[in-house]
């Protein structure tokens, strides 16, 4: 159910008459502005409401590559407004503006834009999804690194002003992935524009994480019996054998077996794969793991390192979704497409030339201390390092946003290949030191176990963590918990391929907030989330 409304109020005028008003917004173009029909959106099988679609750009110029840039945009605006503005932050490179209805984590059915919100989306300032050109572009860096959000921020809550008559109420930042990092830089930087972050995903220190991807490919590479094919390091076979070997060791860890491993920083302190994973005595067959598979592979789980062993990014966590096809992607394709074009034009200075740019030889040649040392570089033109512009200043510092009452709920799945919840939970615990253990009073940190990258994998995918947000925001009311589902067949927000076969479709759990564990209470259904409580577990 959605939360209350904050001030309702309608739009005022036609959607034609609010083209000609928002124009006069500065350095702005409004593009259109399209009346959409109730029912003229659908969203999970859901039919949005009435509203007014505006599309425009903002800070059009030339870069120094000669290409025009623009910061898009585009905003939904109900025409019955519950007085919310929700800022849809995008993942990957981001470079497309998708639609605005504000997604609300794991794949939910609603979405914040049917609530009532008004949702905005952008491209963070370049066009291209997935396309590192823009890198070359010191100010289309910084951006998409972080300057585009608060741009937008400041038209958006003007636009409102002039679309309804009034500024919003209360204001939700929100995203998956990169839209994580996105919404862990706001709440350091843009904490008095909001009242609520809600991050998926949050992988706030991008740059490591993409070093670390080039990281494990390079482990990968030493075990690949086809060099041109890093899946054959570790196939869909062992990875499967991997995940059910852990879940042997763990899943009984919270007090039930039911392909849910509860308890995952208790699973890494008792699965080992060097002792857990048959070693292989001849041919690999799916049935083992040779020594040197079992080499190359722990030490990508344990974290990437420098050539004198210093940390370079956080663990990877065992866990049940490693047989997914999700987790092959992000383990095999992205480190030589995706992460290593981001490290080498987006992130590094100087940036490589995208022309001549081979992200395979790339990933497979560089030296991990070399890419440190760039993603920290300056220079005349790049003024600001990656790990300046792309990550938040201060991320443990949110003595701003708790001042003024503003509200932090983040979720990331435990299976995620690519940003890591060991690399969120051990922010979370130094924000619970840096707050003397009540961080919990203004954040709330909920893994999900089993989820892949934001969605996916053998896990209760499907919540709704706005709503919570809102309440706790606007109430007082703080939440305990937030019940997740299972995207069974039949799911209006689409089947998850990744579930068992002997799960209920409809499997209910409680995620539960960090470091609290969803425990069996002993009797009742298992596929509810009714019996199950959540209990503290030491670190």
């Amino acid at each position: 159910m959605a939360a209350s409304s904050a001030h309702a109020t309608s739009l005022h005028g036609s959607c034609d008459m609010l083209q000609v008003k928002l124009s006069a917004l500065p350095n702005t173009l409004i593009d259109q502005a399209t009346y959409i029909k109730a029912g003229g959106l659908t969203v999970g099988g859901r039919d949005i409401a009435a509203h007014c679609l505006v599309t425009g750009r903002m800070n059009r110029r030339t870069g120094v590559d000669g290409e025009t840039y623009a910061i898009g945009f585009e905003m939904r605006l109900p025409q019955e407004w519950n007085g919310r503005f929700y800022y849809q932050a995008n993942g990957g490179l981001d470079g497309n503006v998708l639609t605005a209805t504000g997604g609300l984590g794991g794949g939910p059915v609603t979405n914040a834009l049917d609530q009532g919100f008004a949702v905005l989306s952008s491209d963070a300032g370049h066009t291209g999804a997935q396309n590192p050109s823009f890198g070359i572009d010191p100010q289309a860096r910084l951006d998409y690194g972080y300057q585009a959000a608060a741009t937008l921020t400041s038209m958006a809550k003007s636009a409102l002003k002039i679309a309804y008559g009034v500024r919003p109420a209360h204001s939700y930042f929100g995203g998956c992935s990169n839209g994580g990092r996105h919404t862990f830089v706001a709440m350091n930087r843009l904490a008095n524009e909001y009242d609520g972050f809600l991050a998926g995903a949050p992988g706030y220190r991008l740059p490591l994480a993409a070093i670390a991807s080039i990281y494990g490919a390079q482990q990968y590479a030493k075990v690949a019996t086809d060099p041109g094919d890093l899946s054959t390091a570790f196939t869909a076979a062992e990875r499967a054998l991997v995940s059910q070997k852990v879940l042997d060791r763990c899943d009984k860890l919270d007090g039930l077996e039911d392909d849910i491993i509860g308890d995952f920083p208790r699973c890494q302190r008792t699965f080992s794969i060097k002792r857990d994973v048959p070693t292989c005595t001849d041919t690999r067959d799916g049935s083992c793991l040779s020594l040197a598979q079992k080499q190359a592979i722990e030490p990508i789980f344990k974290g990437p390192v420098t050539s004198n062993g210093k940390p370079v990014y956080a663990p990877f966590p065992y866990d049940s979704g490693l047989g997914t096809t999700g987790v092959a992607s992000w383990e095999f394709e992205s480190p030589l497409t995706r992460d290593s074009a981001a490290v080498g034009i987006v992130f590094g200075v100087p940036p490589e030339n995208p022309a001549t740019f081979d992200g395979t030889a790339f990933t497979l040649n560089a030296s991990i201390d070399n890419l440190l040392r760039r993603v920290n570089r300056t220079d005349s033109v790049y003024t600001q390092s990656a790990m300046s512009f792309m990550t938040p200043p201060a991320p443990t510092d949110l003595s701003e946003l708790k001042e003024r009452g503003a509200k932090v709920m983040v979720y990331h799945g435990v299976s995620d290949a690519i940003f890591s919840v060991e690399d969120t939970a051990a922010w979370y615990e130094e924000l619970q030191k840096a707050n003397h253990g009540k961080a919990d009073r203004f954040v709330r940190f909920f893994p999900v176990p089993g989820m892949g990258h934001c969605s996916g994998g053998p896990a209760t995918d499907q919540f709704d963590m706005l709503t919570p947000l809102v309440n706790w925001v606007e109430k007082g009311k703080a939440p305990d918990r937030v019940i997740a589902q299972a995207r069974g067949a039949g799911n209006p927000g689409g089947e998850n391929s990744d579930l068992p076969a002997d799960w209920s479709p409809t499997r209910t759990r409680p995620l539960c907030p960090y470091p609290q564990v969803a425990t069996y209470i002993g009797k009742g259904n298992p596929e509810s989330a009714s019996s199950f409580f959540c209990t503290s577990r030491s670190r």
